[in-house]
């Protein structure tokens, strides 16, 4: 008989499946009157798709338990893992350490019968950045680039936050469709099409044009561009780092690119599984994605609109079934979209105390949640590590003690000794 709980995972899979496809992140934590204890093993479910938030204060323990959830995606039987792939979002350029053992918290990892142990994850960086990234001492696999006919207009006048009907945007949309007849241009194409233009007024083609070479300056552009299946890799865990990436807009792009390609992708091998079941050859494999977005609040905010968010929003409401994940992570869950929290169906919350934060994890929570969710902060004990789950796969909200790391956490609050 199963004693332990799987995160994610209904009673009924859980008794179809076991353990199979769970990852070991933790234990419960047995709260009393004036004292507290842990308890029975926490695994996580890989198995199914989730939408799921991380959240809490800043240093309570967020990044901390992502990087557990993906090391136990590194642990999973090679069967499983093949059939899926990790793509983090790391604006704050943290997770790349996971490539080194945590021999920091040797003597931790001991109490939990751990080993320290590195990982084979992956570490990608924009393309005009590499020096950068390099200079810095960070051990980079591959560089990525993207298409420039990938976008729009209406993807660049939201990126340059343009009115929908200003001149320069009526502009923009001009050349555009003008430059959109070439089948692959770049930056240069966009910026030689502007010049040539006889009709738009030289003050707003001077602004296009300066706008335009920021653009090149960003060194993301190219006219082949990445391909989505050299990053989406089968079994692996690929880290895109834009910590030095200058600005949301350019981290958004980036985002957006990736989300949506993903989610096409998996429609189109969704269908073809199908097809496999009946028999008939499966012409076209994509593996099922998990995005991890770190400091969430910046790809899908509640207050304005993003390239990213309407990808981001499909994929809570629509991944399900074909196959994609989301992992959000946010000391502010009362900044992200409502429709992104309604939809998520996991919840791991540290320590809490902002009223807005609180009212906002309130839409994720169900019936089956009696007691006011402030009452179940205030018994979390000040250790680390200590979460409150809200599980709406098994209809329960309990208290988790979130296992060490058992490679590196680059994520730490920074010290003067």
């Amino acid at each position: 008989m199963i004693f332990e709980t799987v995160i994610g995972r209904s009673q009924e899979d859980l008794k179809k499946y076991g353990l199979y496809g769970a990852g070991y992140i933790g234990r419960y934590l047995v709260i009393g009157e004036y004292e507290w204890q842990l308890s029975s093993k926490i695994y996580f479910d890989f198995i199914k798709s989730h939408v799921v938030l991380i959240c809490g204060k800043r240093g309570s323990g967020k990044s901390y338990c992502s990087g557990t959830i993906l090391e136990e995606f590194c642990n999973l039987p090679e069967e499983i893992r093949e059939k899926s792939a990790f793509i983090v979002f790391d604006p704050m350029g943290i997770y790349w350490s996971m490539k080194y053992p945590n021999e920091q918290q040797k003597d931790l990892l001991k109490q939990w019968n751990l080993e320290p142990k590195g990982f084979d994850v992956l570490l990608a960086v924009p393309k005009g950045l590499e020096k950068v990234y390099r200079e810095a001492g960070l051990p980079i696999d591959f560089t990525i680039s993207i298409p420039v006919n990938y976008f729009s207009a209406e993807d660049w006048i939201l990126t340059f936050e343009w009115d929908r009907f200003d001149k320069k945007s009526i502009a923009l949309e001009k050349i555009i469709s003008e430059v959109s007849k070439k089948e692959k241009y770049d930056i240069n194409d966009i910026i030689e099409t502007i010049r040539k233009d006889n009709e738009i007024e030289n003050e707003i083609k001077n602004v296009l044009i300066s706008y335009f070479k920021a653009v090149e300056a960003w060194g993301i552009f190219e006219k082949e561009g990445t391909k989505i299946e050299e990053i989406v890799k089968p079994g692996k865990i690929v880290i895109i780092d834009v910590s030095r990436v200058k600005n949301d807009a350019i981290r958004n792009m980036i985002a957006s690119w990736i989300a949506r390609n993903t989610y096409y992708l998996r429609l189109l091998a969704r269908k073809e599984e199908e097809l496999a079941k009946m028999g008939y050859e499966q012409k076209f494999k994509f593996p099922i994605v998990w995005l991890v977005f770190e400091e969430a609040q910046n790809f899908a905010p509640r207050d304005k609109k993003t390239l990213a968010l309407d990808p981001i929003l499909t994929i809570a409401k629509q991944g399900r079934e074909p196959g994609v994940n989301l992992i959000c992570i946010t000391q502010m869950p009362n900044k992200l979209h409502q429709d992104l929290l309604s939809q998520t169906d996991i919840v791991i919350a540290f320590r809490l105390t902002s009223s807005e934060d609180l009212k906002a994890l309130r839409l994720v929570m169900q019936t089956y949640v009696e007691e006011e969710l402030e009452n179940y902060f205030n018994k979390l004990p000040r250790i680390p590590g200590a979460a409150i789950v809200l599980d709406d796969n098994i209809e329960r909200i309990f208290a988790i003690v979130v296992r060490p790391r058992i490679s590196w956490h680059a994520g730490g609050t920074a010290t003067v000794i």
